[in-house]
């Protein structure tokens, strides 16, 4: 496997097959594996294509495996940037990490995806809420 994000907070790996390990720690792990297979679950339940499917959950490691969502985007217009992370909204989900470093482009169908929602803020059926912690840093 190859090692792409390696923080505090997670450890991100491409295996072979192409899918995505993540794999929570540090501060809040639970509380963020939790929340980040929520708003999957949530935004495929509604049809968005542009984000992971989650194809493993196993509670026990705090870890995740899921669809390939392409390459990290290294330049992008702003006003674009802008445009993907509302049309999130659409599904009833507000990134909170509205980064460059969380968009990627999926060479398969041309697509530009979203990455790495477990700050993310359900709009929807539940009080909204977020982990967001006040530095994104790490």
């Amino acid at each position: 496997m190859q090692d792409v994000k390696d923080t505090r907070r997670a450890l991100v790996r491409i295996g072979y097959d192409g899918r995505v390990h993540k794999t929570f720690r540090g501060h809040l792990a639970k509380e963020r594996f939790a929340h980040e297979v929520r708003v999957l679950r949530h935004l495929e339940a509604r049809g968005c294509d542009y984000v992971p499917r989650l194809l493993e959950v196993d509670p026990d490691a705090l870890k995740i495996v899921t669809t390939n969502c392409g390459q990290r985007v290294d330049h992008l217009a702003p006003e674009r940037q802008k445009e993907l992370f509302a049309d999130l909204e659409n599904y009833g989900v507000r990134h909170e990490d509205p980064e460059l470093r969380n968009i990627t482009y999926r060479i398969s169908d041309g697509r530009f995806c979203l990455i790495d929602l477990e700050f993310a803020t359900l709009l929807e059926g539940e009080e909204p809420r977020s982990l967001k912690p006040t530095d994104l840093s790490a």
